[in-house]
């Protein structure tokens, strides 16, 4: 069997078990499953490991790159960042671009080989993307340019040259996944600093909940920064942003007055009402707790809105 149609067989197994493994467990997948892989002809093969650059013993070129997830007070080792034109940057192993870890990427860009990126959200969670194309090289930024293209247009035959709606189509798909990658990122950092439970009724299923800002997104502080997140459960969440509660900055709850006088069966009553005066539970690390001066505006729009 030639070596490259075992590669291709290799990463068409990993992305079936990546399929799989997201649509059971959701897009966040734990490092530990994503170390211990897939079986491929009686072989393991991990898809995660010690270094960013990863080519299993049973591939001929690099199949993931990896993203270090980010550890709250400190700044990533190699922060990825997206360029004018769209693409991600990916920042080479080490300072020497011979090293094998680049030489293989760039054969990968070369044949234009998919690969899977694995981006780190908060310490063992990881939310996989693929296909991923090595585009572009740059020695003097240390660094590959990456793009995203759609997994239904997967491609694991010869090379085909990029053609302009191509160039564009994966373009467009990059953006759109690092808005994805981001918000995903705020979420987990979020809830995560929250020790997965609702500020303010207290439930603990992740699946409930939800990383809320308190200056949104086109604010000029609305930055997706934990001390601009509240963990809410789905319904606080919507009541928040829809102003039917509102938390003071002596992160006190307070409940709009039509529906504190609304009555209605015990869905309102126990989820709402009841909430009215009640301190919300913080973060234990001073640091990551809701900054004090976005819940004075957030709260001044609360008031004018009831």
């Amino acid at each position: 069997m030639a070596t490259s149609d075992l590669d291709s067989r290799v990463r068409a197994a990993a992305f079936e078990f990546l399929e799989e493994q997201t649509r059971l467990h959701g897009e966040v997948l734990p490092r530990e499953l994503l170390s211990r892989g897939f079986v491929f002809n009686v072989t393991r093969v991990p898809l995660v490991g010690p270094q960013g650059i990863f080519k299993p013993a049973v591939t001929e070129m690099p199949l993931t790159i990896t993203t270090a997830p980010i550890v709250e007070g400190r700044e990533r080792p190699y922060e990825d960042r997206v360029e004018e034109g769209g693409a991600i940057l990916y920042r080479y192993r080490g300072t020497d671009p011979r090293h094998p870890d680049n030489a293989g990427l760039r054969l990968a860009m070369q044949r234009q080989t998919p690969l899977i990126y694995l981006y780190g959200l908060v310490p063992g969670r990881y939310l996989p993307v693929w296909p991923v194309y090595i585009v572009g090289d740059d020695p003097r930024a240390l660094a590959f340019k990456v793009a995203v293209d759609e997994a239904r247009l997967l491609d694991l035959g010869p090379r085909i040259e990029e053609t302009m709606e191509t160039e564009a189509r994966r373009k467009y798909v990059t953006r759109y996944t690092r808005q994805r990658l981001h918000q995903q990122s705020f979420r987990q950092r979020v809830l995560a600093a929250y020790q997965e439970c609702c500020a303010i009724c207290r439930l603990r299923h992740e699946e409930l909940l939800e990383a809320a800002h308190i200056l949104p997104d086109g604010h000029p502080r609305g930055e997706p920064v934990v001390p601009n997140g509240l963990a809410l459960c789905k319904l606080h969440h919507a009541a928040f942003d829809g102003h039917l509660l509102g938390i003071n900055p002596d992160l006190v709850v307070h409940v709009a007055r039509a529906i504190l006088h609304e009555p209605d069966g015990p869905m309102l009553r126990h989820g709402l009402q009841d909430f009215h005066g009640a301190r919300i539970r913080v973060p234990r690390s001073a640091g990551l707790r809701p900054n004090r001066e976005f819940l004075a505006e957030r709260y001044e729009w609360f008031k004018k809105a009831v």
